[in-house]
């Protein structure tokens, strides 16, 4: 398994899970904790959920798939923007906790920008922190111009981690977004990899799967996961497709590979919006 770095020397998966729309109440609920546990198996050990999927659902689910090895786990979850006050994020931490059935977040994002005061959000994630609440806190869907505002008005925030939407078909952030993570040691975490399954029938990665003998999904993630320090979370509900996104760990795209998606999907050439689903 590829690795991530987090401040301090931490080393976290880089192929992890998603959870996004698991946990709502679907009868297939089981397969979808089968599909959670057997990427566990697999390494991808890093779980990201939030206090949005399901209203909380999601965080239910994960809580049973990690019971018993949450030491191995690495969890990821999130406060709403409209919760993100001082008090509020400490509520909604102490809610995710309890449904999570654990004592500790791994790292604790801002969902996405909102209207309470980047200061006060922060100020929150650090009384948890000195609580023993969560280890690491971050942002999700933040462009270059919010990470501006954060340095101005929180300097002293450590911000560990950044969320966005990044997959071939979304490849703005590697105009100026990502580069500026990689130069302040902000982790990036990709999420709707797979372009929300639109890439897993793409006919132009079949030929580059075909030649490594996986799937279409898997080299879509192994592009992801070939710039160093992202977090590539794809979510699949089906034991079988996890199997296969795991594959992507140990692809390695060479210049010919690399070449033909950049024709298929070209990079940008000039500043993007942040993509957001």
């Amino acid at each position: 398994m590829k690795h991530v770095e987090f401040p301090g020397g931490e080393k976290v998966p880089a192929l992890g899970l998603g959870t996004w729309k698991m946990g709502v109440g679907d009868a297939d609920e089981a397969a979808q904790l089968r599909a959670l546990m057997v990427g566990i198996g697999k390494g991808m050990t890093l779980i990201d959920t939030a206090e949005m999927y399901g209203d909380g659902r999601s965080e239910q689910l994960v809580a049973k798939a990690i019971e018993g090895q949450r030491d191995r786990i690495f969890v990821v979850s999130k406060v709403l923007p409209g919760n993100a006050s001082r008090k509020g994020t400490i509520k909604a931490c102490e809610n995710s906790l309890k449904n999570l059935n654990t004592t500790f977040i791994d790292l604790y994002l801002l969902h996405w920008r909102g209207t309470y005061p980047l200061a006060e959000t922060f100020a929150g994630f650090e009384d948890l922190k000195a609580a023993g609440k969560i280890r690491h806190y971050g942002v999700s869907n933040f462009d270059v111009d919010d990470l501006d505002e954060l340095a101005a008005e929180v300097p002293e925030a450590q911000c560990a981690a950044n969320q966005v939407q990044y997959n071939l078909s979304d490849r703005g952030i590697e105009w100026d977004l990502y580069p500026r993570c990689q130069k302040d040691g902000v982790a990036m975490m990709a999420y709707c990899p797979l372009g929300q399954g639109r890439l897993i029938n793409n006919a132009g990665l079949g030929a580059i799967a075909q030649k490594h003998g996986v799937t279409n999904a898997a080299i879509a993630l192994a592009f992801t996961l070939r710039l160093p320090g992202m977090i590539s979370i794809p979510k699949s509900s089906h034991e079988k497709r996890v199997l296969e996104n795991a594959a992507a760990a140990d692809i390695v795209l060479d210049a010919e590979d690399l070449a033909a998606l950049d024709k298929l999907f070209p990079p940008p050439r000039k500043k993007r919006s942040l993509a957001m689903t």
